[in-house]
C-alpha cells in the first residue's frame, strides 16, 4: 500500500480501527485463484504476537476448504467520504484544488486458520453479537434462541482466524491540507450529512495535524 508519511496512522489509531470496524473483506490466494468473502471480524489483541482477526463463515462457502498460498489478507475499512474542493477556502484564492476521497483503511496480513469446533465458534459468535448489541435498548443474546436451534446454526458455519503477521494502514483525512481547508472539510462534512459524513468529520478533526490534540 502506498502510504505518504502524513497519512500514516499510529499504532493506537490502527488498533482502534481493528477493534471497532464492521465487516471486512477476507482475501486468499488459492489453487482456484483469488477468493474473497465479506465477513464481520472481531479483533483479538491477545492472540499471537500481533493479535488476530476472528470470524466465521458458512460451511457451504468453499473458500475455507481451499489451501492458502502465502498469507491471507483482510481489508479493514473505516468511514469514508467524498470531499469537494468547494469546501476549501483556498479555492477562492487560486483555484488550484481538486476533489478527493477521505478514508481509513488497514490491510491485515497473516496465517489463515480454520476452526471446525462448535465451542470456538460459539464463543466467537457470542463475542461478536455482544459487541454489536451493546448499544441497543434491549440487547439480543444468543441465549434467547432455543438451544437446539443454536446447535443447528453452529453446525452450518466454520470458524476462521487470521493470525496477524503485519499491518499496512492508511488514514487519508485531509492531513496534507492547510488549516483553513481542514476546517472547511470538517464543516462541509457535518453540514452535508451523507452516510459516514459525521464519522469522517470526527476522524478529520481527531487527526488534524494543525490541532495540538491530534493523533497521528
Amino acid at each position: 500500500m502506498y502510504v505518504p508519511q502524513h497519512f500514516a496512522p499510529d499504532e493506537d489509531a490502527v488498533r482502534d480501527l481493528l477493534t471497532n470496524h464492521g465487516a471486512s473483506d477476507l482475501i486468499t490466494l488459492t489453487p482456484q485463484g483469488l477468493m474473497a468473502t465479506l465477513l464481520p471480524f472481531e479483533y483479538d489483541p491477545d492472540a499471537g504476537e500481533k493479535g488476530a482477526l476472528i470470524g466465521h463463515m458458512a460451511r457451504a462457502n468453499g473458500q475455507w476448504r481451499e489451501p492458502v498460498q502465502g498469507e491471507a489478507m483482510v481489508i479493514v475499512r473505516g468511514p469514508e467520504a467524498y470531499v469537494t474542493p468547494s469546501w476549501y477556502p483556498t479555492k477562492a484564492e487560486h483555484h488550484r484544488v481538486v476533489p478527493t476521497w477521505n478514508y481509513m483503511i488497514a490491510h491485515v496480513y497473516g496465517k489463515f486458520v480454520v476452526h471446525d469446533d462448535p465451542v470456538w465458534i460459539e464463543a466467537q459468535i457470542r463475542r461478536l453479537t455482544d459487541r454489536h448489541e451493546a448499544d441497543l435498548a434491549e440487547p439480543w443474546s444468543v441465549d434467547q434462541a432455543p438451544a437446539k436451534f443454536v446447535e443447528r446454526q453452529l453446525r452450518a458455519v466454520v470458524g476462521v482466524e487470521v493470525v496477524i503477521s503485519r499491518i499496512e494502514a492508511k488514514f487519508k483525512l485531509s492531513q496534507n491540507q492547510p488549516r483553513e481547508n481542514v476546517e472547511g472539510v470538517i464543516s462541509g462534512l457535518e453540514a452535508r450529512g451523507r452516510a459516514d459524513d459525521g464519522a469522517v468529520a470526527a476522524a478529520v478533526r481527531a487527526h488534524n495535524p494543525h490541532s495540538p490534540t491530534a493523533t497521528s
